[in-house]
């Protein structure tokens, strides 16, 4: 029996239709019922009966910090995907996210070790590696800083890691994936795919660094493939490859049939932004489109090595173009319907 926390999430959700087209049992945290749709989309994105893909699942109602609740869903599983956290850049969801990635991630780590369960995947981040002013090529080896160039989001899953390293040095069989930003058919207005919605509706403006970037599939398949391996209590960095914002931009606003962005967004003009943001969700209690973190990021030029996951499994990433031209298409579908 397999578990899956944070299932009805964009990685958790993709994962779950993996597991499930293999007809793998699987048991699952359901938190929120009304995020069922969000799943339910993607499956019927990828040519499923949705509801009967998901009537298929052991629902568990809890989440990752209602111990009960894991202490019954760990019961005979001897495979967890810990893929629950939050994802967040606003200064206003620090607590929640310390709780949810670093205390949810220790509850899921104990009840597995508890459960004596066989292999454990954690899905973790780039941001958990740390970033230095002037960054080399980041890989496993690196070595987290706190600082003015790593958020919030990035500490609370470094700290999350700490945990299953612990658990690793009490028994524990553990596999960490280290995601760079994951591309894919997700909520409109959440993660990454929010950037998709945002170039369909302007295409004129990029933002000037370089960051790694990897399809929601690559990812879910890297996790499969190291649960299946001998590998264990080790990290991999997943990421297929390096990429200016321009390019990523381009590439989705070609997807849309857009023009392509001309115009570089200025270093003062996000810093406006930002501000002007952050005044609007405080006036609203809305989520800023941008914060001070994500317009320092959105300026950096970042390089990631996934070479350790090709030595390790000979693995080979999808085209990211592909992954892109296949994402707008789903979303284009999406406001047809909605006309």
């Amino acid at each position: 029996m397999i578990l899956v926390t944070g299932a009805t999430g964009l990685v958790g959700s993709y994962l779950l239709f993996d597991l499930l087209k293999n007809d793998e049992p699987v048991k699952a945290l359901l938190y929120n019922e009304n995020s069922l749709n969000r799943t339910r989309r993607i499956f019927s994105s990828l040519g499923a009966d949705a509801d009967a893909l998901i009537n298929k699942v052991e629902w568990i109602k809890g989440d990752v910090l209602d111990v009960l609740a894991i202490n019954e869903a760990m019961k005979g599983v001897s495979i967890v995907y810990h893929c629950a956290a939050i994802v967040s850049f606003d200064p206003r969801d620090h607590d929640l996210m310390m709780k949810i990635n670093v205390e949810g991630t220790a509850n899921v780590v104990n009840a597995a070790l508890e459960a004596g369960v066989e292999k454990f995947c954690h899905v973790s981040s780039i941001a958990a590696l740390g970033r230095t002013e002037n960054s080399h090529v980041i890989d496993e080896k690196s070595q987290f800083k706190t600082g003015r160039y790593n958020s919030k989001y990035s500490l609370s899953k470094h700290m999350a890691e700490r945990e299953v390293w612990r658990g690793t040095a009490e028994g524990l069989n553990a596999v960490i994936v280290n995601p760079s930003i994951i591309l894919g058919y997700g909520h409109p207005e959440k993660g990454s795919t929010r950037m998709f919605t945002t170039i369909n509706r302007n295409s004129m403006f990029y933002g000037q660094g370089i960051n790694g970037f990897v399809g929601v599939e690559d990812v879910v398949r890297a996790m499969t493939s190291l649960i299946k391996s001998d590998v264990k209590n080790e990290r991999f960095v997943v990421s297929g490859g390096d990429f200016s914002y321009k390019d990523v931009f381009s590439m989705i606003a070609r997807g849309f049939g857009k023009p392509e962005p001309k115009y570089p967004v200025p270093a003062l003009a996000l810093e406006i932004v930002w501000r002007f943001e952050w005044l609007r969700g405080k006036l609203t209690g809305t989520k800023p489109l941008i914060t001070r973190e994500t317009a320092r990021t959105s300026k950096g030029n970042y390089s990631y090595s996934s070479k350790k996951l090709h030595c390790t499994l000979k693995f080979e990433y999808t085209p990211l173009e592909e992954t892109i031209l296949k994402t707008c298409k789903l979303i284009e579908m999406d406001l047809k319907k909605e006309k």
